[in-house]
């Protein structure tokens, strides 16, 4: 990819807020694009506060992502987690 290629990088985070508008446009879209990063073993964090979502399939979609290896979705920490 050329995100690796031109970089170095293995590794990119976006914002939830970013992420949320092309998920729920493009779902089976944003799942061949993911399986493209971890085809070519870029790590990729969506970052924010999911415990607002109340669809089943992102919850599930959420769950099975952060059990792989190249797909996280990462919660924002709060001044009150630390």
């Amino acid at each position: 990819m050329t995100i690796s290629s031109k970089t170095g990088s293995s590794r990119i985070a976006l914002n939830k807020k970013q992420f949320r508008r092309f998920f729920i446009a493009k779902y089976k879209t944003c799942r061949k694009i993911l399986r493209k990063f971890a085809n070519f073993h870029i790590e990729f964090a969506i970052i924010g506060d999911f415990s607002s979502i109340t669809s089943k399939p992102l919850k599930d979609f959420i769950y099975e992502c952060n059990k792989g290896n190249n797909v996280f979705f990462c919660p924002i920490r709060t001044r009150s987690d630390r």
